[in-house]
């Protein structure tokens, strides 16, 4: 059907249903008015680098006007900020699984409520590469865990729930097939490790604290490049999971920082 799928029994039955980090609710807002004609989602980190990518793209879709304007839909809160560019949402969300796990959790029930269909969702921001050039873009094909595996682990009451990190591998090739018309980044496939933590869980040696050597660190690091591993960061696991479970068409595609 192209419908988000939204796989919590008891939301039918509320009278009301409120998206308390977005500011956004089904009785304080026309949410299919809103958004229902929305075909694409761009999540980031920074709440002004999506500002950015907003004006971006109203720019790219000759929309009317200067894009100057674009009002924060979330202006209510401080917790994410969300512009709209025609048939594209541009979000922030945040630094780390708990943070856009939050915000995926209601955008995925905004796009329900507003009756959204086929719905394509990107996340796209900087990550740390492995082996791979300064300022290339990695595609994500899988996201894996610290230990390369393609899952989410999830506490939920106090069983370990795991989760699939499948992406959509025909969106993938789509990107990558899009790129070749981008001549200035280097753009490649590969698989991207999520963490939980910036310092430790990514082998830095730079942290209030360092449990290990600058060898294992090294060792580490190549027995994620043999895995497939190409860039590492803090979100793509719980986003794949997420997007999967509820029918949104999801890929992750990040710079290299480092």
């Amino acid at each position: 059907s192209g419908l988000v799928h939204i796989k919590n029994p008891y939301l039918d039955s509320m009278e009301e249903d409120v998206l308390y980090h977005l500011d956004l609710g089904t009785k304080t807002h026309n949410l299919p008015a809103m958004f229902g004609d929305i075909k694409f989602v761009c999540v980031g980190g920074s709440p002004n680098r999506m500002r950015a990518f907003a004006h971006f793209m109203h720019k790219e879709l000759g929309l009317m006007g200067d894009g100057e304007d674009l009002a924060d839909i979330c202006a209510g809160t401080d917790r994410y900020a969300m512009y709209r560019a025609g048939p594209v949402l541009s979000i922030s969300h945040g630094m780390g699984i708990p943070s856009i796990s939050i915000m995926l959790h209601e955008l995925i029930k905004l796009l329900h409520h507003a009756k959204c269909r086929d719905v394509t969702i990107i996340r796209i921001g900087t990550s740390g590469g492995l082996g791979i050039e300064a300022g290339s873009v990695v595609i994500t094909d899988m996201a894996v865990d610290s230990s390369f595996k393609p899952r989410f682990e999830q506490v939920v009451l106090d069983d370990v729930v795991v989760r699939s990190t499948e992406l959509d591998k025909d969106l993938a090739e789509e990107l990558l097939a899009c790129s070749k018309d981008i001549p200035d980044f280097r753009t490649l496939i590969g698989h991207t490790m999520c963490t939980y933590d910036f310092y430790e869980g990514q082998g830095r040696l730079d942290g209030a604290l360092c449990s290990f050597s600058s060898e294992k660190k090294l060792e580490y690091l190549k027995r994620a490049y043999d895995a497939g591993v190409r860039n590492i960061e803090m979100e793509s696991t719980a986003f794949a999971a997420l997007c999967g479970l509820c029918g949104l068409k999801g890929e992750s595609s990040c710079s290299r920082l480092r």
